[in-house]
């Protein structure tokens, strides 16, 4: 680091997207949306965060069916009837000077469950829950209903319904698309040998358990224009023995490379409730360099990143492309704006420049 370059303020380039800086706000779950639709809460809490100099916004998981959202109050992109609300939100966030990312997902035996604040457990019908569908008819808790199996007309019809997503985030603006294969969702479900038994072509061997998600890949990368970036989101490993791992993935990225996505953003987990995961800082940053190092394609790394110094040095060493900041994020919206007087970045025109603030803000630089 120099003081007046920070790696964290000089641009990334994906294909003809160029962001503003390397920062980026995690893809987290608000469970405040009705129908699927967009509202006024996620106008404030997307746009504020562009307004206040993040590079990329991913938005949370918006689900390509209704039955794939993990609760009933997710975002969706499964009508055309969403393309309007979404678009409004890509506006907020292009007039802070940020770039929109929607991250498409399917719950799968995840699916239908009430948010945090009220426990999380799956909800049954008289609740408002639904029949989930996953690659094996294996709950996730004791206690979920047995989803499910998806039969080969069940996997067609998912993998059109995220290329159907695609082509209506198009038509929203979203300027890149992410695809959710982490967290125990759906596509990670195929990955994982702890949630897939099946014994067809979508089972078994790590070539078969990786069919789903590259089949998804081929289908939006049709939909989507090759000027405009595409992201999957992995867990690089189940965290346990014999499940997922970070070899696994590597190889997974490859592919991933070979079929036209742009960046790999890494995380882990989320396949089983009790995994021995002991989160720490930067925790998951050495997944993210070996899938960089490993496959040649660009990461993101995530998971308790808080510290300017500390982001600064994962890209300075090489350890991933972009930052990306959760928690820290919903606590100090700021932190862009606070990193750069701590890296010692630049002059404020050159700060200014580089954030696109908004004239209104420009005496908080």
């Amino acid at each position: 680091m120099t003081d007046s370059h920070p790696r964290l303020f000089e641009p990334l380039v994906l294909r003809e997207l160029i962001l503003r800086n390397r920062s980026a706000m995690s893809p987290m779950c608000q469970y405040s949306a009705r129908d699927g639709m967009p509202n006024d809460w996620h106008l404030a809490h997307y746009g504020s965060r562009a307004a206040l100099g993040v590079g990329l916004l991913f938005l949370e998981a918006t689900a390509v069916e209704a039955r794939g959202r993990i609760s009933p109050f997710d975002l969706g992109l499964w009508s055309d009837d969403h393309i309007l609300p979404h678009r409004r939100l890509v506006d907020a966030i292009h007039a802070g000077g940020g770039h929109a990312c929607v991250q498409l997902a399917h719950a799968g035996r995840k699916a239908g469950c009430a948010p945090p604040w009220e426990g999380g457990r799956q909800l049954g019908p008289e609740q408002g829950g639904w029949e989930t569908v996953a690659p094996s008819p294996l709950a996730f808790n004791s206690g979920d209903s047995l989803p499910a199996q998806l039969d080969a007309a069940g996997i067609a019809g998912v993998t059109a319904a995220f290329a159907g997503a695609a082509e209506r985030a198009l038509d929203s603006g979203y300027d890149a698309i992410e695809l959710h294969g982490a967290h125990g969702y759906l596509a990670h479900q195929f990955l994982s040998p702890l949630a897939n038994h099946r014994g067809d072509e979508y089972g078994g061997s790590f070539e078969n358990r990786n069919r789903f998600i590259l089949g998804i890949v081929a289908a939006v990368r049709k939909v989507w224009p090759e000027s405009r970036p595409l992201i999957v989101r992995l867990s690089a490993t189940d965290w346990v023995e014999g499940a997922w791992d970070l070899p696994q993935t590597v190889e997974l990225a490859k592919s991933l490379k070979a079929l036209g996505v742009d960046l790999v953003d890494v995380s882990t987990g989320g396949i089983v409730p009790d995994a021995p995961i002991k989160p720490s800082p930067g925790f998951q940053v050495p997944f993210a360099r070996a899938i960089r190092e490993g496959a040649g394609i660009p990461t993101a790394a995530v998971g308790l990143i808080t510290g300017s110094s500390q982001a600064e040095t994962i890209l300075e060493e090489g350890s991933a492309d972009l930052v990306v900041l959760g928690r820290e994020l919903l606590r100090n919206p700021g932190w862009v704006w606070q990193a750069a007087r701590e890296l010692g970045a630049v002059t404020p025109e050159e700060k200014r420049r580089a954030f696109e603030v908004p004239s209104q803000y420009l005496r908080a630089l």
